[in-house]
């Protein structure tokens, strides 16, 4: 007797996991859907500070494929939860660095004198006699 009840519970849990097993599969079936649904850039836009998106234009312009690709990757991670901090240019310029690509950004030198911002080519016309 106690074979018949045990088989028959043995039963019952499996077919449980079976349903609770397809449930999760069709809930990553709608999750999947949903991740190309969503535009990286309006996910980024919350989470970029600082310089990032200067680095994130640049790097677009000099790797168009790969800077697509990290940004569809830090979407998918914010998404999921795995990056809650914001991130920052420094931080992206280092991210694409370590994938080896090494990102060219427009470098200004200015000055601040006497409450007027000068470039480093005026202070040194000014300097010159």
């Amino acid at each position: 007797m106690e074979d018949k009840e045990l088989e028959k519970l043995r039963r019952r849990k499996l077919l449980e996991l079976k349903r609770f097993l397809e449930k999760k599969k069709a809930e990553k079936q709608v999750n999947a859907r949903e991740y190309r649904k969503i535009d990286p850039q309006d996910v980024l836009k919350n989470y970029f500070i600082g310089r990032a998106w200067e680095v994130m234009k640049a790097a677009r312009a000099q790797y168009p494929e790969a800077a697509r690709y990290v940004e569809k990757a830090l979407a998918k991670m914010i998404v999921d939860g795995r990056i809650r901090e914001k991130i920052t240019g420094e931080e992206l310029y280092w991210l694409f660095y370590r994938l080896g690509l090494k990102v060219k950004l427009r470098t200004r030198i200015r000055i601040l004198e006497d409450g007027k911002v000068k470039s480093i080519h005026e202070k040194i016309r000014e300097t010159l006699p």
